[in-house]
């Protein structure tokens, strides 16, 4: 969660006055004829629809890239028709998310966008607002900071509320690192568990890697987590000091990125080769104890 904050949120967008939001955000193309589409989506034969069947509009999961890295190579083509067709936004940084759609072919006037901030001050109330356009047969984007939505994600808040409203959710593909780690550690993908962030104070955090070490040796399943960037070193520390010198640690680091970093060895190795530079860069970290 991104904690600064470009814009207020407003509950129509800017420039639109109360009650024209609907007006504001239609648009007129010659596929439908001269009629208005709002949050159009091609049917099973490519032509343009405006919204489901139930009249409502979609919630479409959006994944964003984990680095700079050219969109073209982590990020399905198709999705540049759909965010185009998209005039609401539910974002957890608005200056970020302008950014990325701009990156991503976005052409719309962001004077003709409505920006939904989501962070954890909002309450479930705002939830219903930020789904409003939906519940009017608008489509609605949500977007991660990085990555996949509602993975590690206060988006997932978003979701459930819209299962709650009967708006209909649509996952799209793009990079997820807790996946993109766990396929290239080579540890066990059939069984795993994702704990997301550890406890901050050091002795919690040593607890809980020595429950995710005897998890693993028990069940087998792979342990999957993440920390804030500035903390990988302090964490990486404590694995080795914790874990036993022949379970296995993968560190997935800048995944998609020029500085890609992944390695997995087992703790004995770790501590004879050193820290790896973890340093305020995006990493997942993976365990699996065999007996």
């Amino acid at each position: 969660m991104d904690k600064h904050r470009s814009e207020q949120y407003n509950p129509t967008p800017a420039g639109i006055a109360p009650g024209a939001r609907n007006q504001a955000n239609t648009r007129s193309t010659p596929e439908t004829g001269g009629k208005a589409e709002t949050g159009i989506t091609p049917d099973s034969k490519g032509q343009p629809k405006s919204r489901t069947a139930s009249g409502r509009g979609t919630l479409y999961l959006i994944p964003s890239s984990l680095g700079e890295k050219d969109l073209h190579t982590v990020w399905p083509a198709g999705h540049h028709d759909l965010i185009n067709r998209l005039h609401f936004f539910i974002v957890e940084n608005i200056r970020t998310t302008r950014r990325f759609l701009k990156r991503a072919g976005y052409h719309t006037d962001f004077k003709h966008v409505q920006f939904f901030l989501l962070d954890k001050h909002r309450s479930e109330e705002e939830y219903t607002v930020f789904l409003q356009p939906a519940l009017e047969g608008h489509s609605i984007g949500l977007f991660s900071e990085a990555g996949c939505p509602g993975i590690a994600d206060p988006g997932q808040r978003i979701v459930a509320r819209a299962h709650q409203t009967g708006i209909p959710v649509k996952p799209l593909t793009g990079p997820s690192s807790i996946l993109l780690a766990l396929m290239a550690s080579g540890l066990n993908g059939q069984q795993f568990f994702f704990h997301g962030y550890l406890p901050i104070q050091k002795a919690g955090r040593s607890k809980k890697i020595r429950v995710m070490e005897e998890e693993s040796r028990r069940s087998g399943a792979t342990q999957v987590f993440m920390e804030t960037p500035f903390r990988n070193n302090a964490l990486f520390n404590d694995l080795l000091k914790v874990c036993r010198p022949d379970t296995l640690i993968c560190i997935a680091a800048d995944l998609t990125m020029e500085t890609e970093f992944i390695k997995t060895q087992s703790v004995a190795g770790w501590r004879s080769e050193g820290l790896p530079g973890l340093h305020k860069r995006p990493a997942i970290f993976l365990l699996l104890h065999r007996d």
